[in-house]
């Protein structure tokens, strides 16, 4: 397996840049959020073996390319790890220059907003100036530099106190993501405008994601933040008390041998909610970067793969094994075994997964719905989940 060798290997480069006067800011860290179990890309992706931790791409994972991303923006100790027990060794193997006390483990999964508190907690007693990006381990980027001058903008946005979420340019009327609605402009730094945030929106539905898209005062959330550590930690308080009085706890604690007792007796107790319905929504000092030219994709479906993967003439995306069409067009065929032979005829719009012990097929418009046959299989107690 790949182990990110591209930012491992540039670390010395790196340190001579800063010797010569181009360090970075050395309170901007990195926070990248890794616990989630990507039920949309099942059966590849299962509770034990996560999407993020899938070489779907280029033969890397996404957790790999999400920590290639940062590479001439934050050295490894500023990059930081939220994830629960079950996926540290794994996410260690495949970035093992990644510091061991940088991994942060969350006892239970509870939501993304529990995430970004443990995050801040932990940064404010290494760092009480600290500024952290909040980003996601599952997601696609296919611009790099782009996305690393906007990080960068959104840096110098929050070291003035605003909370900065990314919010990515939509380029068709989804119904799959929330929207945020911005207003007048904020300012414009290095070419990059910044935008008031009106409000978040949540997953909207066709008749509402037309009026969005046609109005062009609105982005796709993708789940990305910029702000201070303190600043957050503020508005946890303001927005959610039960979660701010827990983090107050464990931040008195933090650096005494009771931490983890403190971590596992307050998470267990927290409701599970999202940063983006938990705090954001009604959240003070706003703003958005439309962020365009991305080539961002959330990986959240067979059917995303082909807006990030290339596909042969006929449309078709085969990976893996051994595939054979007849008349076979825009359709996706995964076979993870090298001996399977997999024959499509005269099909058109399908994905087919063959993993060995479970074989998925479903028309490419219909791939969202796996996450609800995950759910009932989980309810039944299968053991294909």
């Amino acid at each position: 397996m790949l182990l990110c060798m591209k930012m491992a290997g540039s670390i010395i480069s790196r340190m001579l840049d800063e010797m010569e006067g181009t360090s970075m800011n050395p309170h901007y860290y990195a926070v990248i959020m890794a616990g989630g179990g990507g039920t949309r890309l099942w059966p590849l992706s299962r509770q034990s073996r996560p999407k993020q931790l899938l070489p779907i791409i280029e033969q890397r994972s996404l957790f790999q390319m999400a920590v290639d991303r940062l590479d001439g923006l934050f050295t490894p100790d500023h990059v930081l790890v939220v994830t629960v027990q079950n996926q540290v060794k794994d996410l260690h193997e495949q970035c093992p220059f990644l510091p061991m006390e940088n991994i942060l483990i969350e006892p239970e999964p509870r939501g993304t907003a529990s995430v970004v508190g443990l995050a801040a907690v932990a940064l404010t007693k290494r760092d009480p100036e600290a500024i952290m990006a909040v980003l996601t381990s599952d997601h696609y980027i296919g611009n790099q530099e782009w996305f690393q001058k906007l990080l960068r903008v959104a840096a110098v946005v929050a070291e003035k106190n605003y909370l900065v979420t990314l919010g990515i340019t939509p380029t068709y009327a989804a119904t799959g993501y929330g929207y945020i609605q911005h207003g007048g402009v904020q300012g414009r730094y290095d070419g990059v405008d910044v935008y008031y945030v009106k409000r978040f929106k949540e997953k909207p539905d066709e008749l509402q994601a037309q009026i969005m898209l046609a109005t062009g005062d609105h982005t796709w959330n993708s789940g990305m933040f910029v702000w201070k550590a303190k600043k957050i930690l503020e508005e946890i308080d303001h927005q959610m008390p039960a979660l701010g009085n827990s983090l107050r706890k464990l931040a008195t604690k933090w650096n005494t041998n009771q931490r983890q007792q403190v971590l596992e007796k307050e998470w267990l107790n927290l409701e599970t909610q999202t940063i983006d319905y938990g705090v954001m929504e009604g959240a003070r000092d706003v703003v958005v970067i439309p962020a365009g030219s991305l080539r961002w994709s959330d990986v959240g479906s067979w059917d995303s793969l082909f807006d990030v993967l290339p596909a042969d003439a006929n449309g078709n995306i085969i990976i893996g094994g051994k595939h054979f069409g007849l008349d076979t067009q825009r359709s996706l065929v995964y076979v993870n075994q090298e001996h399977r032979l997999i024959v499509t005829i005269g099909v058109r719009d399908l994905v087919v997964v063959d993993t060995g012990d479970v074989l998925l097929i479903c028309r490419k418009d219909e791939a969202q719905k796996v996450r609800h046959v995950v759910n009932i299989l989980k309810d039944k107690g299968d053991e294909h989940v």
